[in-house]
């Protein structure tokens, strides 16, 4: 009787162990899971122009999204998201803003925040020739292979299996300044905005590039967050830029996470990013961190000061390159999320890996300060396999092995803006390269180094 009741208990005990752990895992997962279906259908259908359907079909069909109901409210700008009827979340479009989820706030104070936004592009793309219009030459290119550059077009937008889907949406390839190669998966086109995730940190370092070269920030002074007096006060902003600050952070979308709790539970991404407590000594160990990224935006939006913050990207990025359909959206407090929310069809997309690959420089017009390419390019002191500089991944190698890269059959100078489920702007100076691809797959079902040789070869 008694081995019998320990039995029971123990089982009993083993229940209630498993169904705590489940509540607890709910609790935390659920307003993650509700908050990122609810920001991408905002996103997608009241910024970008796709049908709802299909945003739950594609983006928030897999597990666990698909736990989640969501739904876009066209009448009020918004997108709700909740796990069987609990954590709901919204997200609210605002013209010239995009989508911000409402959380830590109300929609009122949300809705009512005012904020000066850019004017209208300064011209008609439709008149323009490329790369600042979209005019483009559309007789087939010489010197170049262009039967072996059309088989690697249809690779990228082939399945190899119903398990690995590529979902590729966009592929464009520009050779000499010239696209040579442009198509899209049905349903999109070249007015499609195609969200950039994590390439918005090479943004980033386009906006903090500006500000360099205005005099209004020196990437090796201390980072100028107020809340850091004690050691992390020595964290200076190079630190911040090459992924290296020494902070306690963990970077795992697979649950509840510092990033994700930080993309979708809170107001202010940088201040929350900027609490982390220090765990290594600054600029010595190199760590993807998208939490280091919003605190560079949160560092950006106070050195321009909110009068001019929201026209900055537009007036002294964007509208000087062509980049005239493209959109950074904020927090919920107003900051930029510098690390994850940016939407732009894939010729602006292209001609951001332009200015790259010209130095800095746009139409004799130096953007970017000088040498500022080779300081984004040069890797992290911390990064063993060259792989990351400053807001951008490089194929450079390990010291002293340089076939230890990312991508070993194409260039080591290659180095390339990356997003999340696909989102590439590859630029290759050796070959006067800038290939962007687009997609929304879950794995590197396309092979990008296959990719990235193939096209190579063709235009060789």
């Amino acid at each position: 009787m008694n081995i019998k009741r320990i039995i029971k208990r123990s089982l009993l005990a083993i229940v209630l162990l498993v169904v705590s752990y489940a509540l607890y895992y709910a609790w935390q997962a659920f307003p993650i899971i509700s908050g990122y279906g609810a920001k991408n259908m905002c996103s997608c259908v009241m910024l970008a122009g796709r049908a709802p359907e299909d945003v739950i079909k594609n983006e928030l069909g897999g597990f666990p999204l698909r736990l989640g109901s969501f739904e876009a409210n066209y009448q009020d700008s918004s997108a709700t998201g909740s796990v069987f009827g609990l954590a709901k979340r919204k997200a609210v479009y605002r013209k010239g803003l995009g989508c911000s989820l409402v959380v830590e706030m109300s929609e009122e104070e949300l809705r009512s925040q005012k904020v000066n936004l850019p004017g209208a592009p300064p011209a008609n793309q439709d008149t323009l020739a490329w790369p600042m219009g979209n005019l483009v030459n559309d007789t087939i290119a010489t010197g170049i292979d262009n039967e072996k550059l059309a088989q690697v077009m249809d690779s990228a937008f082939s399945e190899p299996g119903p398990q690995k889907l590529r979902r590729t949406r966009a592929v464009i390839v520009v050779h000499n300044g010239k696209i040579v190669a442009e198509r899209y998966a049905p349903g999109f086109s070249a007015t499609s905005k195609l969200i950039g995730w994590s390439m918005t940190k090479s943004i980033t370092n386009a906006l903090v590039g500006i500000l360099v070269k205005q005099g209004k920030l020196n990437i090796d002074a201390p980072a100028t967050v107020k809340t850091w007096t004690d050691e992390r006060k020595n964290i200076t902003l190079n630190d911040l830029m090459h992924a290296s600050s020494g902070l306690s952070w963990e970077e795992n979308y697979g649950g509840p996470s510092g990033a994700t709790n930080m993309l979708f539970k809170k107001k202010d991404m940088g201040l929350y990013a900027a609490e982390a407590k220090a765990a290594m000594k600054p600029g010595e160990v190199f760590y993807y961190s998208s939490g280091t990224t919003n605190i560079i935006s949160r560092i950006v939006r106070e050195t321009i000061g909110d009068e001019g913050y929201y026209k900055f990207p537009y007036e002294q990025l964007f509208y000087r390159i062509g980049m005239y359909n493209t959109t950074i959206e904020p927090d919920a407090g107003g900051t930029f999320v510098g690390s994850s929310y940016s939407f732009g069809t894939a010729r602006d997309w292209a001609r951001f890996g332009l200015l790259y690959l010209h130095d800095g420089v746009w139409n004799n017009e130096r953007i970017l300060p000088e040498g500022w390419v080779k300081y984004t390019t040069t890797p992290a002191k911390g990064a063993d396999r060259g792989q990351y500089g400053a807001q951008f991944w490089l194929n450079a190698g390990a010291p002293g092995n340089p076939k230890n890269r990312y991508y070993p059959d194409a260039p080591a100078d290659l180095y390339w803006a990356d997003g999340f489920e696909g989102q590439n702007v590859f630029v290759i100076p050796s070959e006067n390269l800038v290939i962007v691809k687009l997609s929304l797959s879950q794995g590197d079902y396309l092979d990008d180094n296959k990719f990235l040789a193939g096209i190579v070869e063709a235009v060789k």
